[in-house]
């Protein structure tokens, strides 16, 4: 398990992870489960391939995981409404700061 598709899946995790730790909103850790989802399905390939079926049942919960986190931070219809709400709230709020601080 040393090949190019490990070295992808495992810079596709840190980069998944690196979104989410980096807290720069729904949308941007929505991806990062995204990018989650898309190196398990990786990883599940590469521990079929190598006989390796800890790696592969492994990950084939954390796909599940997942993609409920897709589910939850970009699909869900209710918390789109409500993000976009937030999302107009804080264009104001900006606003009424920056012109406060001139």
């Amino acid at each position: 398990m040393n090949g190019p598709l490990e070295w992808i899946a495992a810079l596709g995790t840190m980069i998944a992870a690196a979104l989410v730790a980096a807290d720069l909103g729904r949308k941007v850790t929505g991806w990062g489960f995204v990018l989650f989802c898309a190196v398990a399905a990786t990883w599940i390939v590469s521990g079929l391939t190598s006989d390796a079926l800890p790696i592969a049942a492994m990950n084939a919960v954390l796909l599940l995981i997942n993609a409920w986190g897709v589910w939850q931070y970009l699909l869900n219809p209710k918390k789109k409404a409500v993000l976009e709400r937030v999302e107009q709230e804080a264009e104001r709020i900006e606003r009424e700061v920056e012109a406060e601080a001139r």
